[in-house]
């Protein structure tokens, strides 16, 4: 099944989600799905019913709710569109709106409260880290997480054990930064694995955009199912 619904958030604000339930009887571990700047798109709202389909219950927030509206969209392509709503964005409100996601995971009957993890992908990689140090998550996932290494100190809280993965051809994510953010994690000695995939770019695991390398989707895809399996059931 799947269905939009509207949570509210601690701000006053209200924001919408794309909800996707797997099949049969729970209860369910659980996946945040954290997009990409261009919103919850047709590309986030695949991924996450992929991820239900490996028997997640798989909730993917609105995060532009606050400059956006309630169903935020745009086209791959040009950036200045989004830009406005991705600088307006802020660390409080990203908790904020992280917050409002897991509570209303907490409160379904079918989700078993203590396998609840997240996955994001560019801006939501950042947004990933940040919920998994943030709430007491059993696992956190980024792809290719854009200007993480600017968050670097949210390792200090982080709960769950956290899979990067970067593109070695990332000419928007440099080595440094990656460096800065692992530097962090075996700082404060948190469980991690960072994967660096050489010949694939930035967003390479979304197939609507020019960088997509299918073998790097494919094989990137198959650890963080056994990565989520082995964490959250």
């Amino acid at each position: 099944m799947k269905k939009t619904i509207t949570l509210a958030v601690n701000d006053g604000t209200t924001m919408n989600a794309y909800v996707s339930m797997p099949e049969g009887t729970g209860p369910f571990p659980a996946v945040m799905v954290f997009q990409e700047a261009w919103g919850v798109n047709s590309h986030i709202r695949d991924v996450t019913d992929r991820i239900a389909a490996e028997g997640y219950l798989a909730v993917a927030p609105q995060l532009f709710h606050r400059t956006g509206g309630a169903d935020f969209e745009l086209p791959y392509g040009d950036f200045s569109l989004v830009m406005p709503h991705f600088q307006a964005m802020t660390t409080e409100g990203i908790i904020s709106d992280c917050t409002a996601t897991y509570e209303w995971l907490t409160q379904q009957e079918d989700v078993v409260k203590q396998k609840i993890g997240a996955i994001g992908f560019c801006l939501g990689g950042r947004v990933s880290f940040i919920a998994n140090s943030a709430l007491p998550l059993a696992a956190g996932i980024s792809y290719y997480g854009g200007s993480t290494h600017l968050v670097a100190g949210c390792a200090a809280t982080i709960s769950g054990p956290h899979l990067f993965f970067w593109g070695g051809k990332d000419t928007h994510i440099l080595p440094e930064h990656v460096d800065t953010v692992i530097g962090a994690m075996k700082q404060h000695d948190k469980e991690y694995i960072s994967v660096v995939i050489s010949y694939a770019n930035h967003a390479f695991f979304c197939n609507d955009r020019p960088a997509y390398h299918p073998q790097a989707a494919a094989e990137s895809w198959g650890m963080t199912k056994e990565f989520l399996k082995n964490k959250l059931k």
